[in-house]
């Protein structure tokens, strides 16, 4: 649809009056959040429309990110979700000026305690344990509390014999963690190859973006890695790449197409087929330990 004929539909829906002296100013007059441009394609889509489609540009199939509820929201069964650690609060490890009061703001603003959700659920009547990052909350980064709910929920997985599917969207470490934030990396590490020790399956979905320390630690480790069209994964960024080894890099680098033709990823996944995918995969691997001690819980 051209954006042109937006506005006369706007105008129907205000029920402006052409005979209003002031109707040239009312054309443009747009309410806030009736319509989504995307930052892709620029073209327009109304918002009820864009929501609809799972928040994927119905044009040039942009998939716009999702915060963590809207992600559970969508790819597990209602209802099914259990909140794994959710009292963890962040301390400030090395004092970091502001950090606290950050904090504060943002588990007001988006409802949540830190940057990711991790809990057990069903997919389609699986059992799973299920992490998603948020990056409404500081980018994701990955500090203390992060790393300790990604840890003990697939330690849960583990001793549950449970899948763990983990939804990614990260800028990095916390930097207002220090050092106390890279430590998460090898702790999720660890906690992941002694999933895959005793026999788990660990699935690792890639969304936009997915960067720094989380790409080299848990979420490059899944025996199935999955990503999202288009979506950036990577580890250090594209102009720090360049001026390291002086030369340009592809257009494509480090987009879900490039790491799926290079082998860091197995399979893109369209939103809209994620929760089918996930399922069909569970099945493949599911063993008779894992329903038994479903069904005994």
């Amino acid at each position: 649809m051209q954006f042109e004929d937006f506005f006369s539909v706007v105008r129907e829906r205000l029920g402006n009056d052409k005979n209003d002296e002031n109707s040239s100013r009312k054309k443009t007059d747009i309410p806030t959040g009736l319509l989504f441009k995307c930052p892709r394609c620029r073209n327009v889509t109304f918002i009820e429309e864009f929501n609809q489609n799972g928040k994927v540009c119905p044009n040039c199939n942009y998939h716009s990110r999702l915060s963590a509820k809207e992600r559970l929201k969508i790819t597990v069964d209602d209802g099914s979700f259990r909140e794994f650690d959710r009292k963890m609060i962040s301390k400030n490890p090395i004092n970091f000026p502001g950090y606290d009061n950050k904090q504060k703001e943002l588990r007001e603003k988006t409802g949540l305690t830190d940057a990711v959700l991790t809990g057990r659920a069903k997919i389609r009547g699986l059992d799973i344990v299920i992490i998603v990052m948020d990056s409404n909350y500081m980018m994701a980064s990955m500090g203390s509390v992060v790393g300790e709910r990604i840890t003990r929920a697939i330690e849960y997985a583990t001793a549950h014999k449970l899948p763990v599917i983990a939804f990614t969207a990260s800028g990095g470490a916390r930097m207002q963690e220090g050092i106390v934030s890279l430590m998460q990396m090898a702790k999720t590490s660890g906690a992941v190859a002694r999933h895959n020790e005793a026999g788990g399956l660990y699935i690792s979905v890639m969304t936009d973006p997915t960067t720094g320390g989380v790409t080299a630690s848990f979420a490059s480790l899944g025996d199935i890695i999955i990503a999202e069209p288009k979506v950036l994964i990577g580890f250090a960024g594209r102009r720090v790449i360049e001026g390291t080894i002086k030369q340009k890099l592809p257009d494509d680098f480090q987009s879900a197409e490039f790491m799926l033709e290079n082998g860091f990823v197995d399979m893109i996944v369209e939103r809209n087929k994620m929760r089918r995918v996930l399922a069909h995969l569970i099945k493949l691997h599911k063993s008779p330990e894992v329903k038994e001690v479903a069904e005994n819980e």
